[in-house]
């Protein structure tokens, strides 16, 4: 009987700590995933404000005047274009 109880005990011990351990590594994911979930976020607003940048940088008006200011072009005028026909 001392020897069952004894092997019992073991399997209880052994038992105890594949909780302790398993409770272990699922709390260490957690926080694993909880860190992603927080850099994809960061992602995502970061890429959004990129979005909204880019917009503002391709607009019409701002390529025209940089056309114009920097770069000297101007709108060619009437006199000047030639409409080709298939």
């Amino acid at each position: 009987m001392a020897r069952l109880n004894v092997l019992l005990l073991a399997v209880v011990v052994a038992c105890a700590l594949a909780v302790i351990t398993t409770q272990h590594r699922a709390r260490r994911i957690f926080s694993e995933v909880e860190t992603a979930q927080a850099a994809e976020r960061k992602l995502n607003e970061e890429w959004t404000q990129l979005q909204l940048e880019q917009g503002t940088w391709a607009t019409n008006k701002r390529i025209e005047s940089i056309a114009s200011t920097r770069l000297g072009m101007r709108q060619p005028d009437a006199s000047n274009t030639v409409v080709i026909r298939p």
